[in-house]
Parts: C-alpha cells; sequence; structure tokens
C-alpha cells in the first residue's frame, strides 16, 4: 500500500507500508515509530492511501484509492485485533514480537479508519464510496 501523510511543515510524503484489512475497511499497517510516516501520523493524522493490483500497460487499471484517518494503535484490545489480521499474511508472530521489542526502532501497529474511497476495477467506472 502506498501511504500518503502531511506533517506539520504541510510537506507531502508517500511511503510503502505492509497492510491487512479487517471487514469492516479499517487498514492496518505495522511501522518504526521513529520512521516519518510515522511521526506524520501523529502530527495529523489525515491519510490517504493506493493499492493497486499487478497488471500489465493492457489491462484496466485495478485497486482502490482512499482518504481516512489515521492513528497509532495503544489500546491493548485494538492491537490483538491489527495482530489478528496483519500476523501470517505479513509477518510472523516472532517477526512482529521482535519489530516492536527492538529498543532503537520500536514497531507499533496503526490502523486507517477509511472514510471514502474510489474502487477500480476492470468491468466498472470509477465509483466514489462515501461511508460518512
Amino acid at each position: 500500500m502506498q501511504l500518503a501523510t502531511v506533517g506539520k511543515d504541510g510537506k507531502p510524503w508517500v511511503c510503502n507500508v505492509w497492510f491487512a484489512a479487517d471487514k469492516d475497511q479499517n487498514i492496518y499497517w505495522f511501522s518504526a515509530t521513529t520512521r516519518r510516516h510515522s511521526i506524520e501520523v501523529m502530527q495529523n493524522p489525515h491519510v490517504a492511501a493506493s493499492i493497486c493490483l499487478p497488471q500489465t500497460p493492457a489491462d484496466k487499471p485495478r485497486g482502490l484509492q482512499l482518504e481516512g484517518t489515521a492513528e497509532q494503535l495503544t489500546n491493548p484490545k485494538d492491537i490483538a485485533v491489527a495482530m489478528k489480521h496483519y500476523v501470517g499474511r505479513v509477518f510472523s508472530l516472532k517477526q512482529v514480537k521482535d519489530f516492536m521489542a527492538h529498543l532503537d526502532r520500536p514497531h507499533r501497529f496503526y490502523r486507517i479508519k477509511v472514510e471514502s474511497f474510489v474502487l477500480l476495477t476492470p468491468s466498472t467506472t470509477p465509483t466514489t464510496h462515501d461511508r460518512s
């Protein structure tokens, strides 16, 4: 997933993160708290993201573009939900625990609560969906 953030300086930043999603369209990722995008989420929770499926130039676009509110998860119940969706899909439980315990670059789970999205599929015109 390509994640776009904006910090206090007003300058945008885009990065790639491994992600997982739940049935309620929450998006989870796991990053070092020292990374620019992690710091910017704490300064400004408004984010955008794009998820694209592999394709060739001959294919029609397939993917998702979204905007929402992001947060670092601190509640143990929320972290458990994120781990349920993330562990095994991206990293093993041991890898996640090792990253979380890293002294110089501790990792934490983050969640985007999707507010609106555009779904790009081969058979349809892009359609915006507002979740509010």
